[in-house]
């Protein structure tokens, strides 16, 4: 059979074959395949296929980018409507002169604002005592801190932007504060009214209020800075005097002599101006360069009024205001070297003027006395050894308003200074270096404190944070 060398499985295999080739056969599916393919070859030969009809292509060319194609644009074509977009609303700008002192979005005074007004009129009527109050003995000012705490009731939004400056009225018998933000917002509260209704919000500026001091010898007239005007704030006549305007760049000011007849104002671009409220217009009596390229705070010394002290750029210079001319560059009686970044702050201390407390962008907060001797450094970065204050723990940042260090009026070695640590906190130091209390509440402070004031008679000290809402202590 031809398989005889095959074994019996490849037999068996070939076999299986042989047997499915002849059933397969006997179902003739060639034939049915063949059959069916000529059928359906005749069915799609009957189906007609829809001829496309072709695009129609507009009159108008095809709106193409000039950009792509490296196009200028033709100068004549208007913008469509639906393209224009609506102009900023800008804040309205505050008009020159005299401005009638009534609330922000009311066209009169209402009793709420009649009786702010009328309190302050009455408490700046009242004389305080003029006998000698001795400071607090440093052994019990800790003691004096420590009773000063902040509660739920003595927090409230007094103005809608970042506080910029603050001034404590100094009554002793009603708790007045004012404060200004980066609108040209001034708010006034009466704290000891303990109402919703004892906050009012008036717009004197358009810019920035950088600097405010109720006047030493009349409290009912509060003086505000904005960069572009000097106002005085008339309770007894209701109104917003405007006292000096300038070109958009006045940073700080201090008055010259106990009655606030004139004062000394810096400007951003680095020079001083005198300013005589008793003399018409609205112009400076004598404007200087000291040479500063920027001068942020001026202050008068507190014994010896010609002397004030201005801080800048790295500088911090002492000078004196009877020799101030109008030549290229008045040259400083002291210079207070040492920082290597922009000065925010520069102060004397209040009852003799003997030292001086500076706060710098080199994350140092430095303390002169006399002979030019610098004694502290705060702010000294982290060791592993012994935790100290770090950068991010003063350094405020763009949204916050830069930190500056103030004395205690009643005590002339102590000064206080905001704190970026956790809990937010305001701190006191002594000239030594001593940390002797920290005013925090972690229920009720959770921001930043950046400006501070403290009453000049009476333990209250005021903190502002960058949304406009005031802690008193």
């Amino acid at each position: 059979d031809g398989y005889s060398h095959l074994s019996a499985y490849e037999r068996k295999r070939l076999k299986n074959i042989t047997e499915n080739a002849k059933f397969f056969a006997a179902l003739k599916l060639h034939e049915v395949s063949a059959r069916l393919n000529q059928l359906a070859s005749k069915r799609q030969s009957r189906v007609t296929k829809r001829v496309k009809p072709k695009k129609v292509e507009d009159e108008s060319a095809r709106r193409r980018s000039m950009r792509l194609l490296r196009v200028e644009p033709p100068l004549d074509i208007p913008l469509l409507d639906t393209f224009s977009r609506p102009e900023a609303e800008e804040y309205p700008q505050v008009p020159v002169g005299p401005l009638p002192m009534v609330p922000e979005h009311q066209v009169e005074s209402s009793k709420w604002t009649e009786v702010l007004l009328s309190t302050w009129m009455r408490i700046s009527e009242l004389k305080a005592d003029d006998a000698e109050r001795g400071t607090p003995d440093i052994k019990r000012y800790p003691e004096i801190l420590s009773s000063m705490v902040l509660r739920e009731e003595n927090i409230r939004k007094v103005v809608k932007s970042r506080v910029c400056s603050m001034a404590i009225h100094p009554s002793e018998s009603t708790i007045l504060v004012a404060a200004g933000d980066s609108l040209g917002h001034v708010g006034l509260w009466n704290v000891s009214c303990g109402t919703e209704e004892g906050a009012h919000i008036f717009i004197p500026h358009s810019f920035h209020v950088n600097c405010m001091h109720f006047s030493p010898c009349n409290p009912a007239h509060l003086l505000s800075l904005s960069n572009d005007a000097l106002r005085c704030g008339d309770v007894t006549r209701a109104v917003f005097d405007e006292i000096c305007r300038g070109e958009e760049d006045f940073s700080c000011f201090d008055f010259l002599e106990e009655s606030a007849s004139t004062a000394i104002v810096s400007r951003w671009a680095g020079p001083v101006a005198v300013v005589d409220r008793r003399t018409p217009g609205v112009s400076s009596e004598l404007c200087v360069d000291i040479g500063f390229r920027r001068t942020r705070t001026v202050h008068v010394h507190p014994v010896n009024k010609q002397y004030f002290l201005a801080a800048g750029s790295v500088d911090v210079c002492v000078f004196d205001v009877r020799f101030l001319r109008n030549a290229k560059e008045n040259k400083p009686l002291s210079s207070l070297t040492g920082h290597t970044r922009s000065v925010a702050s520069a102060y004397f201390s209040p009852v003799t003027g003997s030292r001086v407390v500076t706060v710098c962008a080199d994350d140092q907060l430095r303390i002169f006395k006399r002979k030019n001797i610098q004694v502290l450094l705060i702010f000294k970065k982290q060791t592993k050894s012994k935790p100290t204050k770090t950068a991010s723990q003063n350094l405020a940042g763009r949204w916050l308003t830069r930190f500056r260090a103030i004395w205690d009026p009643k005590q002339e070695h102590c000064f206080l200074v905001g704190s970026m640590a956790q809990p937010r906190q305001i701190e006191v130091f002594q000239d030594t270096g001593k940390l002797l209390h920290s005013f925090y509440n972690v229920e009720c402070l959770g921001s930043v404190c950046s400006i501070n004031v403290v009453h000049p008679s009476q333990n209250i000290l005021v903190g502002g944070n960058c949304s406009g809402r005031l802690h008193v202590f």
